[in-house]
């Protein structure tokens, strides 16, 4: 009987945790990089101008920031290219 509820909770959880991923992920891909940023960066951080690092820099601070913000390759590409773009 507790084996059964055990799985029934794990169940739950993983189906849980599926149905709000994929929502998440629907919503990403909809977004623009701008949004993604001030919804993402701009919580911590002063918006610096993208003109404020090269190209390459901004790589390298979205790859570290990826990590620290939990952010998806998806929103971190997006990101990445709008702050090169210089929008």
């Amino acid at each position: 009987m507790k084996r059964n509820t055990i799985i029934i909770t794990v169940a739950m959880i993983l189906t849980t945790t599926l149905i709000i991923t994929s929502c998440v992920s629907t919503k990403v891909t909809d977004k623009s990089g701008s949004q993604l940023w001030s919804e993402n960066c701009q919580r911590c951080h002063n918006t610096p101008p993208s003109s404020a690092f090269t190209n390459t820099q901004w790589e390298v601070i979205n790859t570290h920031m990826r990590q620290r913000a939990m952010l998806t390759e998806d929103e971190i590409k997006k990101i990445t290219e709008f702050m090169q773009a210089g929008e």
